[in-house]
């Protein structure tokens, strides 16, 4: 049995998919870019504004799950330019203190909105 997840403090779907489904004790959170769920802009103006807005995102999402960021077990990021690596690293690191998800991070050609960073997690249900 799965179960959509859906928060007004997340940008609403921008295609057909959900926020997040919970499966089985895990909740699968799309990938996350930078839109402001306020205005539902995209916020290009850099990478780490774009990733701290990722985050943001990401963090409304695991909570609308009734989990918090330690609950997070596995992410991905993907990058359209591997040179942003360190400055969203950092932003992500804010996030992730102690215990990190296990992740892995990789280059794209583009992204959704001609976003820098998209980010998608996996949380395990307590």
């Amino acid at each position: 049995m799965k179960a959509g997840i859906y928060t007004d403090n997340a940008p609403k779907p921008i295609g057909p998919y959900s926020q997040a489904v919970e499966a089985n004790g895990f909740v699968f959170i799309s990938g996350q870019i930078a839109i402001d769920p306020a205005t539902n802009n995209m916020l290009n103006s850099n990478v780490k504004a774009e990733a701290e807005q990722v985050m943001k995102n990401l963090q409304a999402i695991v909570h609308a799950a009734g989990c918090e960021m330690s609950d997070v077990i596995k992410c991905s990021i993907f990058l359209r330019d591997m040179n942003d690596f360190a400055v969203v690293n950092q932003v992500y690191g804010e996030y992730f203190t102690e215990h990190p998800p296990a992740r892995e991070t990789v280059a794209v050609l583009d992204l959704p909105k001609h976003a820098k960073v998209e980010i998608s997690a996996v949380v395990l249900k307590r």
